[in-house]
């Protein structure tokens, strides 16, 4: 039996259980969203145009990438802390490797891109072959990067964007803003990959039990290192992004990034342990907090209490999935009709 074969999905009906909490997720996170649009001209009288409404495409924009990386990992039961400091040095050697010169940059952006995946496959290894807890490795490996990247930059930020990445988060194609393109495209491209092709369903078979995994024949190894790459290679390419869209890169750029790519995920249903989750629901995920952040900015708090509501929101969720909430309630439920009889 191939490993395609004995790593197909589970019985129909618990197929169709899975998907109706999916949806169910996906349309209650989209219809807050929604919700929080529309009543956002209570916060100030701007909000509600068309222009907030980019505002949050473009603010999700590099929330998604970041967040496709992170979910793969967080499939497989591990979590990448180094997401930040990747997403950072990817936007400091996009402007010092390749600066303003849109001649070097089809040459030199894959070297770029290939260098954060190399920092990722790094972590994949220390995880997979040496055997350290993902959360000691990935914090490592995220110090080590945001230190390699100071002493490279001597404190001070270089360069600046390049042409092509202007023309993608600020140029337009046959009318539509270049940047919602690229990331319908990466969307299908990420959906794909995660729920349409082997590589995916052995990411959630080590996460649904890596023992199981083994026995079926899984590679853990060599995918678990695959899948750190490709954290390493979204945090990259949402760092070039972002240079794309502030025409520069700053030492702490990818900090603000790091929680929202877990809670994106978290929020969207899947499970912290592992083992299940779907990108659909990330993306909505992430759209509920790209909405959160664009009304947070309006009320005027500071990034101290935007950092503290997306631990906050982080901690709800996982409540949520423990099921402790629901437990409360039966609990305080049967109480009351206890009293009544």
């Amino acid at each position: 039996m191939t490993v395609e074969a004995t790593l197909e999905a589970p019985t129909d009906t618990r197929r169709a259980a899975r998907f109706s909490g999916e949806a169910l997720t996906a349309m209650g996170l989209f219809a807050l969203s929604a919700g929080m649009v529309a009543a956002s001209p209570l916060i100030s009288p701007a909000l509600g145009s068309w222009s907030q409404i980019y505002t949050i495409l473009l603010l999700v924009s590099f929330l998604l990438v970041i967040s496709f990386g992170q979910g793969l990992v967080i499939l497989t039961g591990g979590l990448d802390l180094s997401v930040g400091s990747v997403m950072m040095l990817g936007g400091v050697l996009t402007t010092t490797w390749i600066g303003g010169d849109s001649a070097t940059f089809w040459g030199v952006m894959p070297v770029v891109l290939a260098f954060g995946a190399g920092i990722g496959a790094l972590n994949g290894i220390g995880v997979a072959m040496v055997g350290i807890p993902p959360f000691i490795m990935t914090m490592g490996v995220g110090i080590v990067t945001a230190s390699l990247a100071l002493g490279y930059t001597g404190g001070t930020t270089l360069g600046a964007a390049p042409p092509p990445l202007l023309l993608l988060m600020k140029g337009d194609i046959l009318g539509a803003p270049s940047v919602i393109v690229f990331v319908l495209l990466f969307c299908l491209v990420a959906w794909t990959l995660q729920s349409r092709t082997t590589f995916g369903r052995k990411v959630y078979a080590i996460g649904s039990s890596r023992r199981a995994a083994r026995i079926a024949g899984v590679p853990i190894v060599s995918t678990t290192i695959l899948v750190y790459a490709t954290s390493g290679l979204c945090a990259t390419l949402s760092g070039a992004m972002l240079v794309g869209y502030s025409n520069g890169a700053t030492l702490r750029m990818g900090d603000p990034y790091l929680l929202p790519s877990i809670a994106a995920v978290v929020v969207g249903g899947s499970s912290i342990l592992g083992g299940s989750g779907n990108f659909v629901n990330t993306i909505c995920g992430a759209l509920f907090l790209a909405t959160l952040e664009s009304l947070i900015a309006a009320s005027g708090l500071g990034q101290g209490w935007r950092t503290i509501l997306s631990g906050l929101i982080i901690v709800g969720a996982l409540l949520v999935q423990s099921g402790w909430i629901s437990g409360v309630f039966a609990s305080v439920a049967r109480r009351v009709r206890g009293a009544g009889g």
